[in-house]
């Protein structure tokens, strides 16, 4: 074993999974606590809400000890006595707050919606603290913007000129001085209802006459932010590589970037944490694709999904309870080409879907 890692945040199962493979001992805090989160850890403990996270990561780590910290979405700015091995909180709390990434890439000079001025129409809504996407709207008028202020009425957002493109991402790994990009990423967003601009999925590779200049962008970027370990930049693949945010944290592709390039993201992590970085950027060996479903209703889980890994993940257990939108479990895909890898994609969901009986 390489050592005992801790690894904490709002959904943990995809780092830690990724840090068993690569031969640490793994613990973890986390909110959902699914069944292969419990495969792959060898203790695990839930919370509710996440002013709870420093206590919870307290408590595991008094009963085990551990040699280092990771953190994902929710626990970036959390410090503790443990070793951490990512971005550090003091650097960390500027790329939380979306009006700081947009003065950051501002400075920087690369291509960034502007920021909209009163009573420009239509504008990306997006608060300025959170991950996912989720709260994200379009508002083609001075109404649906009130509507939006008048549902989260408590909620600082930025108002950003709307641009054309693809929803994609560039996965980096960086020492705080320098950034490697690993692999180009297609986002799938939900689409329809309320939350139609959440992350849903990712296909990887991603392959858009784009994808260089969106490399090259993320490597200054990811370089210039003083980040370190894994980092991401989402974009939209337009009329020009708009970037969009920058991600100091493990991102939701990681999966289907390990099973693209065939490698260990964990250890890639790690190891630009101890300022080693990649030779060069991993050559994709397939097509992968994740696809999260959503449940269609309110619903209890009457049956084990277990049996279906590894084509899916994030799998609960049997008889947890699920609200209409929540997130019910992810499926893969996996192939030469992204028909290929869709194809395995349709027949995995449909093997869900017979199994749940809808």
């Amino acid at each position: 074993m390489r050592g005992r890692v801790l690894v904490a945040g709002f959904a943990t199962r995809h780092v830690a999974q990724s840090a068993h493979r690569a031969g640490y001992t793994v613990y973890a805090v986390d909110h959902f606590c699914d069944q292969d989160l419990a495969w792959c850890t060898e203790d695990c403990a839930t919370f509710d809400e996440v002013a709870e996270l420093p206590e919870k990561i307290a408590e595991l780590a008094a009963c085990h000890p551990v040699d280092a910290l990771v953190v994902t979405s929710g626990a970036e700015d959390i410090g503790t006595a443990i070793p951490l091995y990512g971005t550090p909180p003091r650097k960390v709390e500027r790329f939380l707050d979306k009006l700081e990434i947009q003065r950051f890439f501002e400075g920087l000079d690369v291509p960034v919606p502007p920021l909209a001025g009163a009573g420009r129409y239509p504008v990306m809504i997006k608060p300025r603290r959170g991950a996912g996407g989720w709260r994200n709207t379009i508002a083609r008028t001075e109404e649906e913007l009130r509507r939006w202020e008048e549902t989260w009425p408590d909620v600082p957002y930025v108002a950003q000129a709307l641009v054309d493109g693809i929803p994609s991402s560039v996965s980096c790994v960086a020492d705080g001085r320098r950034a490697r990009a690993i692999a180009v990423n297609r986002q799938i967003l939900r689409g329809n209802g309320e939350r139609a601009h959440g992350f849903a999925g990712s296909v990887t590779p991603f392959a858009h006459p784009l994808a260089g200049a969106m490399i090259a962008c993320a490597e200054r970027i990811c370089a210039a932010s003083g980040c370190v370990g894994s980092v991401g930049v989402d974009f939209m693949a337009g009329e020009k590589p708009w970037a969009i945010e920058i991600n100091p944290r493990f991102q939701a592709t990681l999966d289907t970037v390990e099973m693209a390039i065939g490698e260990s993201v964990f250890a890639m992590h790690m190891d630009a944490c101890r300022g080693v970085l990649p030779a060069a950027r991993p050559a994709a060996r397939r097509v992968a694709v994740r696809r999260i479903l959503f449940a269609e209703r309110d619903m209890r889980l009457s049956v084990d999904l277990a049996p279906l890994a590894p084509r899916i993940a994030d799998i609960p257990w049997p008889g947890t309870e699920f609200e209409e939108g929540n997130a019910l479990v992810s499926v893969y895909g996996c192939g030469e080409t992204e028909t290929a890898a869709c194809a395995d994609l349709e027949r995995n969901i449909g093997a869900v879907r017979k199994a749940i009986g809808v």
